[in-house]
């Protein structure tokens, strides 16, 4: 399977072509950028850059995600680069037309941690001490891309994210994508007894700032049944499930294959969680028919909100308990190892990536894990 690289490589390789514009007066053709992560370097080509000013230039590159089934193929990537910045910043980075805005962060442009790092380091390696430049990137297609993604679940509106932890573009759905993530697996399951199984990017990036040691972190996309039987063949310990709830929750109804193409039972799990819980039929009937996950959160949150109950905890914390009661179960039906199987826990955070319940064996995991 051809490899590829993620969004934010293409917009490092257009704002390094900018930016080469504007010192030399030259075009180049293939931009060197330094991936971090991992640690090579990708020679990006480089599809056009204009010089509009003395001061300010523009470079164009285009989106290759490789064999990956990325909406976002071919679609071009702008770097507009000016000189001068922000008082203190060598690098200053803005998000233009294409790029998502961040509901629960005052609007701010959806380009997080990896990309800001990936654009510093490359940029300032061709600054002189006192050079500062600012950098806006954007996506002429990301406005109408975005109608096609999740990205609103997550509060980031207008636009697509800037996300990810490395620059190699990773299909998440395909048999040779499980295989990757299975000898990852295998390395972590090597080091440590106690590992976090994340589903996608937002759980990667919130994992380590809840105190969680990155490097016990194994991505596992869609896969999460075959990921849960290999970590017991491999003899690992504990499992953390960490994740966005409108997915995490599928595994509460035993579905453990998450992509929706396949299974989606989110409404009638929570509608059924809401009525165990002794929530009234009028309420169960609005959480089963929201349009989103989120939606139906938010139902519960403002009945709590405006009678004083207690809903969202109920409900949830009966998920999340479920979820590892099916999970440990799924283990058991595939283990030889009886009760040495492995423990499962769980955590669910919501769009703004604010956790909404630990159960309780997670509770007891977190020590292990940080």
């Amino acid at each position: 399977m051809r490899s590829g690289y993620t969004l934010p490589v293409f917009a490092c390789a257009a704002a390094v072509a900018a930016l080469h514009w504007l010192r030399q007066r030259q075009s180049l053709q293939v931009a060197m950028v330094d991936l971090i992560e991992p640690a090579q370097v990708a020679e990006i080509l480089v599809e056009q850059v204009a010089g509009l000013s003395d001061g300010m230039a523009l470079a164009v590159t285009r989106s290759d995600p490789g064999d990956n089934l990325d909406l976002t193929r071919d679609t071009p990537i702008w770097a507009l680069v000016e000189w001068g910045g922000v008082e203190g910043e060598q690098v200053t980075i803005k998000g233009g037309e294409g790029i998502g805005k961040q509901l629960n962060a005052d609007n701010q442009p959806a380009i997080y941690s990896y990309a800001q790092k990936l654009l510093r380091e490359n940029l300032s390696r061709l600054l002189a001490p006192t050079e500062k430049i600012t950098v806006t990137v954007i996506l002429p297609e990301g406005r109408s891309l975005a109608l096609r993604t999740s990205n609103s679940a997550f509060g980031v509106v207008e636009g697509l994210s800037l996300l990810g932890t490395t620059g190699i573009s990773q299909p998440l759905s395909t048999p040779a994508q499980l295989d990757a993530f299975r000898q990852e697996l295998q390395h972590k399951a090597s080091q440590f007894n106690s590992l976090v199984f994340c589903i996608g990017e937002n759980g990667l990036d919130l994992a380590p700032k809840i105190g969680i040691n990155p490097e016990k972190l194994v991505k596992t996309a869609n896969w999460l049944g075959a990921m849960l039987v290999e970590a017991d063949r491999l003899g690992v310990k504990e499992i953390l499930l960490f994740g966005y709830h409108g997915k995490l929750l599928k595994l509460a109804g035993g579905i453990f294959h998450t992509h929706h193409h396949l299974a989606d039972g989110r409404r009638e799990i929570l509608a059924a969680h809401c009525a165990l819980a002794g929530l009234n039929l009028a309420d169960i009937e609005v959480v089963f028919h929201s349009a989103t996950a989120e939606a139906a959160l938010k139902h519960l949150r403002t009945l709590d909100s405006s009678t004083g109950s207690d809903w969202v905890n109920q409900v949830y914390s009966a998920i999340a308990q479920t979820i590892d009661t099916r999970s440990q179960e799924y283990i058991q039906s595939h283990s030889k190892r009886g009760a040495a199987a492995t423990i499962c826990g769980s955590i669910l955070f919501d769009r703004d990536r604010k956790i909404i319940v630990k159960s309780k064996t997670a509770c007891n995991l977190l020590e292990n894990l940080c």
